[in-house]
């Protein structure tokens, strides 16, 4: 009974008034209709509503506030909810697990009251009889079948079958009772087995309705259940094929020969097929469409025939072991005749002689007058009738005549030949007749040992019958195991006795007529039934009826269960029907499908067909079982226990070796089948997640390659780059760099290992959410971006630190990543944040401690998205250092992706004054030679010149920005102080030198900004000239505009300056044209122009003495920045995509800035470049 109480309010003490009545209801409402008959119910609630009322008054104090916080109960704003799932259940502890996880008690309730329903036709049928079913759910029923009802009977009635009664005698003659046997019992092993791993997969754990399809593919994933539940389906349809073929093979041979549509009579060898054929057509599709009727309009008339169906098949059997009985007191009267050593047929006469003694005369027979011109004994007969006697023999002679020893071995012949009596001896003809006469007993196929086995299986399947019920089952998990195993012990004793039975009992020649057309026309089994041939004639006609309306009703419901688990998308609209869930287009598709089955009209050429779908289901029913057990994971654990890996191998083992035995050629377009389904799904189906085996076998896949990694880093000629994607999101966490993405879908043509990862800034707890909205959003551009691989999110309390991270903890054992992905810091002169540009040196430095290689691309706006193409161009690398080979291999790499595959790979090079560039160049071209690598080849000669002064001005400019950025976090009076003491011993020294000095370096900014003074704006190119105003406007600026004249960098900086340069302030911002920077020489050289003079002469000579304060380390790095950009924009500023080394970073990290900015003047004027770093290790090689 419930005792949970919902309160909505504080309680205090003017609450208490109304505590009574008001609690009084809350009981009332939640006793509602658990109170006993007794009047006694009245004042347990009262008792309970007072002590509820108690209890709140010592839990709150008169403020209305809990007296106690706590931070495991939300006592703020409780919720009614969440108070019940607690609230007198002395669970207040865990008030916050009640939100995701419910009660113990709740839970095993929930377990206990679990009802599989069944997707069979038990819920259809009493929609049908119930109109109410269908506007209210029905509450769920305890399953009634036992093992008996719901498993034994319906696989004993789905394994005995129609092969049993029309081809099993045919099979023991012609493959002898030895190899007949060997058939049997491998066929019959196969499903024994199948049948233990069924069982085994059926006892772990609750099989809902829906039986082997729903344990292949929980098992084995989406993908091989797909494929396997659609053979499976297929297998049950043509099941069903056959079933009615062989209706209507008993119908028109054994019971009403004159309904034939096609007369037969007067028709001999082919004429005679096509005849039968075309009557097993038309009467098919006749009793195919009264079939799918009767199941359209109701299955309960099917299942209200089950029964009288399996006591046919019982009845049939039980007359088969009284007539063997029987043949050892009485065999049976069943004479055929033998003409010579050939079997007649017996049609058209009635004495099996020549002539007969009547009346005192000799007097022909009806058979004289098939062989002879006449009735008249000097007529002319036919040779071989004329020179061979007419023998009887007993077509059953009983099990104890010995004829099991003439039965004991093969007798296969081709299609057309005799069908002999051994033991007689004849003479044959003079002359060989190239046509045999139709009135003797002929072959009607060219019989073999895997023709046999092909025919033969389809009457062991229909094990599956008892777990396709399990929703109708007591106890699935107990009866599934015993009733299946018992059934196919049941039917294996019946099959291998039969095989010795009917060897010992029927006359070889009788076994090899297929049709019975040496005993009278009768079914060949039914010679040897008591107490009549038609008792088997009816019984096997009324099974086979039933077999057939089983298979149209289980087929259109396993096709609607593959249908609405949306595995398969074209089939989604067979998971249609009608109001009450029966499958109308399902069943639709199943009696096209069985049309074509019926089409073919052979019951021998059906039966194959039907086998491969259900060996190949069998197969991965026993895979299943032994991928589970070898793995060894935690949910296995099957009730029954007689299983092993080792015989799930063999059953899967054999089920393969029938298939190709059965017909290979069958087995391969069936195994196509499955294939073209599983890649279908696993491209376009949905994706499923059912704990499947194959995803077991992936993790173990999995760890074995990883531990087969750490044994040692891999050889060059297997280095491929693993990236590691370095990303940042917006404030919406929004990717900022997609084109990062395509650049690496692009570079991924080596395969290998892709990370993408960002950071965020935060605690863990606090932006958990975040952090997964972030990776969701990862893999939604990873996907559009087409990028295979992995996402990776990490939180932590700066930027920084989440990075180096991620740098750190990335990957997993051999499958680390080695290069790093990252794009140049956008804007960074510009940034808000000054940790922008820190934190991308850090990056650098990271790397290169890890030995990791760095690719950075600039400009990454400008790069070309998957979708675009290059008809021409070139890939340009700037090869200055040796890096291990990245710049060969990236080219290669990308020229591989449809984006640039038509550009055209340039390799410059860069040659000192003491270096032989001719020799340099062979050199190079056999390099490449040897790498296989195709690319045009060029040595740019770089000559020794003087610094020039605009090198001077822009190291000079550099330094101060730096200077003065270095300030901005200061105090204001060390702000002061610092940028005062700069300016003031800048100031003095150009005085003591030259007067005019500041002049010049005006002079020299001016000239510095002109080719930068368009308004394009280029997001990533852009560069800002730091400066101190020589003339204090109203407020002063530490970074001036260059579309002003600006002010020479020595000028003094008045006190007033601090207003200005607080901490995180910044100046005014301008935009270059990144066209114009690769004119970054044009400054120099009008510096020059300027300074030819002897005015300037002597200018640049009294700027010396500033110069000489400069870091000439930093002079000669801006010196080889500026002199590498222009030759490489002369180079390469029309290439696609310029490839360059990258230097280091400084050591010192006081020089951070200065390495950005020689970045920055080393890129000047290039649309795309990508900056490369090696890991230092060799990643390409001339060797094979």
């Amino acid at each position: 009974m419930s005792q949970r109480f919902t309160v909505t309010g504080a309680f205090s003490k003017s609450d208490g008034e109304r505590c009574t009545s008001d609690m009084q209801g809350e009981v009332n409402q939640l006793f509602e209709g658990d109170e006993p008959d007794g009047g006694g119910g009245g004042s347990v609630r009262d008792a309970i509503g007072l002590m509820v009322c108690v209890l709140l008054r010592v839990c709150f104090a008169g403020d209305g506030n809990p007296k106690e916080s706590s931070p495991f109960i939300n006592s703020s704003t409780p919720d009614p909810e969440k108070t019940q799932q607690y609230e007198g259940k002395n669970m207040a502890l865990f008030e916050e697990e009640m939100d995701t996880s419910p009660m113990v008690s709740s839970l095993l309730s929930s377990l206990a009251n679990y009802s599989a329903t069944t997707q069979g036709s038990k819920e259809h049928e009493e929609a049908e009889n119930n109109e109410e079913a269908r506007k209210k759910p029905a509450a769920p029923q305890a399953p009634r079948m036992g093992t008996l009802m719901g498993v034994y009977l319906p696989c004993l009635q789905n394994i005995l079958g129609v092969i049993l009664f029309l081809r099993m005698t045919w099979i023991v003659g012609v493959g002898g009772v030895i190899e007949s046997f060997i058939i049997v019992a491998m066929c019959c092993s196969t499903t024994m087995l199948t049948a233990i791993s069924m069982s085994a997969i059926a006892t772990n754990g609750v099989v809902p309705a829906g039986g082997s399809y729903y344990m292949i593919s929980r098992s084995l994933g989406p993908e091989f259940g797909g494929a396997v539940g659609i053979c499976f389906y297929l297998g049950t349809t043509y099941a069903g094929a056959m079933y009615i073929l062989g209706c209507i093979e008993i119908l028109l041979i054994y019971i009403v020969p004159q309904a034939a549509i096609f007369k037969m009579e007067g028709l001999e060898g082919p004429e005679a097929e096509a005849a039968m054929l075309n009557n097993m057509r038309v009467y098919g599709t006749v009793v195919l469409s009264f079939m799918a009727i009767v199941v359209f309009v109701g299955v309960k008339y099917v299942n209200k025939l089950a029964l009288v169906f399996l006591a046919c098949v019982i009845l049939s059997i039980i007359a088969v072991y009284a007539g063997v009985i029987k043949t050892a007191i009485d065999p049976p009267d069943f004479p055929v005749c033998v003409l010579g050593n050939r079997t007649l047929v017996w049609k058209g006469f009635d004495v099996c002689a020549k002539v007969v003694e009547r009346d005192n005369g000799t007097v022909t027979t009806q058979l004289w007058r098939q062989f002879c011109d006449s009735e008249l004994l000097n007529a002319t007969c036919d040779e071989y009738f004329v020179n061979n006697n007419v023998t009887i023999i007993q077509g059953i002679p009983g099990v104890a005549s010995g004829a099991l020893w003439e039965n004991l071995f093969g007798s296969y012949t081709e299609k057309g030949v005799y069908i002999e009596k051994l033991g007689i001896a004849s003479t044959p003809e003079a002359e060989v007749n190239a046509k045999p006469s139709s009135r003797f007993l002929l072959s009607d196929c060219t019989s073999f040992f895997t023709l046999l086995v092909g025919i033969y299986f389809p009457s062991v399947t229909g094990i599956m019958a008892g777990s396709n019920r399990s929703g109708d089952l007591r106890d699935a998990q107990k009866s599934i195991p015993i009733g299946t195993i018992l059934a196919i012990t049941t039917t294996s004793i019946i099959y291998m006795s039969s095989v010795v039975l009917f060897g010992a009992c029927i006359d070889g020649t009788v076994l090899r007529d297929k049709f019975g057309e040496a005993v009278r026309g009768n079914l060949v089994i039914g010679t040897l039934a008591w107490p009549s041939p038609w008792v088997i004639v009816f019984g096997s006609f009324f099974s086979t009826c039933g077999a057939g309306l089983q298979s149209l009703t289980g087929a259109p419901r396993l096709m609607q269960a593959i249908a609405r688990d949306g595995i398969v998308p074209f089939l989604r609209v067979f998971g249609h029907g009608k109001a009450n869930g029966e499958p109308t287009w399902a069943l639709l598709l199943t009696a096209c499908i069985c049309e074509s089955g019926i089409l073919i009209a052979s019951l021998d050429s059906v039966a194959p067909i039907l086998s491969m779908f259900f060996l190949m289901c069998y197969m991965f029913v026993n895979l299943a079982c032994a991928l589970q057990t070898l793995l060894r994971t935690p949910n296995w654990r099957p009730r029954f226990k007689f299983y092993h890996w080792a015989l799930s191998f063999l059953g899967m083992s054999l089920c393969l070796s029938l298939m190709f035995i059965c017909s290979w050629y069958y087995a391969i377009v069936a195994m196509a089948i499955a294939g073209c389904i599983y890649k279908y799904i696993e491209f376009r189906g949905a994706e499923k997640e059912w704990g499947d085996g194959i995803r077991g076998i992936s993790l173990s896949a999995a760890r074995f390659a990883l531990m087969r990694l750490e044994e040692g880093p891999p050889h060059t000629k297997n280095w491929r780059p693993q990236i590691l994607v370095l990303v940042s999101v917006d404030g919406e966490l929004n990717i900022e760099q997609p084109r990062l993405l395509s650049l690496t879908n692009q570079l991924k043509a080596g395969k290998g290992l892709t990370i993408v990862g960002t950071s965020l800034k935060g605690t863990y707890l606090d932006n958990f959410s975040q952090g997964q909205q972030a990776e969701q959003a990862l893999r939604k551009l990873m996907e559009t971006e087409k990028v295979k691989g992995f996402s990776q999110v990490v939180i932590s309390s700066n930027l920084r630190d989440a990075t180096s991270h991620l740098l750190q903890a990335g990957g997993l054992g051999g499958m680390k990543h080695n290069t790093v992905l990252v794009s140049w810091p956008r804007n960074w002169k510009q940034a808000e944040d000054p940790t922008i540009c820190t934190n991308f040196i850090e990056v650098v430095r990271e790397t290169t401690a890890a030995s990791l290689a760095l690719l950075v691309p600039k400009n990454i706006a400008a790069f070309p998205s998957n979708s675009e193409r290059f008809t021409e161009g070139h890939i340009d690398v700037w090869w200055i250092v040796h890096d291990g080979g990245m710049l060969m291999l990236l080219p290669f790499l990308l020229r591989q992706h449809k984006v640039w595959r038509k550009c055209k790979m340039r390799i410059f090079t860069v040659a000192q004054m003491d270096d032989n560039s001719i020799q340099m160049k062979k050199d190079l071209t056999t390099f490449l030679y040897h790498l296989r690598i195709d690319a045009q080849i060029e040595v740019v000669e770089m000559q020794d010149s003087d610094i020039t002064a605009y090198t001077y001005e822009k190291t000079l400019m550099m330094e101060q920005r730096s200077e003065i950025l270095k300030k901005i976090n200061l105090t204001k009076t060390e702000r002061e102080r610092e940028i005062q003491s700069i300016t003031d011993s800048s100031r003095g020294s150009i005085r003591r030198k030259n007067p005019s000095s500041s002049a010049v370096t005006a002079q020299l900014s001016v000239s510095e900004d002109q080719p930068g003074g368009s308004g394009e704006e280029k997001p990533e190119e852009e560069s800002v000239a730091v400066s101190v105003s020589s003339s204090p406007p109203p407020q002063e600026q530490l970074i001036a505009d260059k579309s002003t004249n600006p002010p020479t960098p020595a000028t003094p900086l008045s006190p007033s300056t601090d207003s200005a340069i607080t901490p995180g302030s910044e100046g005014q911002r301008t935009w270059t044209d990144p066209k114009c920077d690769g004119e970054a020489a044009k400054p120099a050289a009008a510096a020059a122009a300027g300074a030819a003079t002897p005015e300037g002469i002597k200018d640049l000579f009294s700027m010396k003495p500033e110069w000489e304060n400069l870091n000439q380390s930093n002079v000669r790095r801006m010196h080889t920045a500026v002199r590498l950009n222009n030759v490489i924009v002369k180079k390469s500023q029309e290439a696609k995509l310029v490839l360059l080394n990258m230097p280091g970073a400084p050591k010192n990290r006081s020089g951070d800035a200065n390495y950005m900015e020689f970045l920055e003047v080393l890129t000047e004027g290039l649309n795309r470049v990508l900056l490369v770093r090696g890991g230092g290790r060799e990643v390409i090689t001339i060797y094979s």
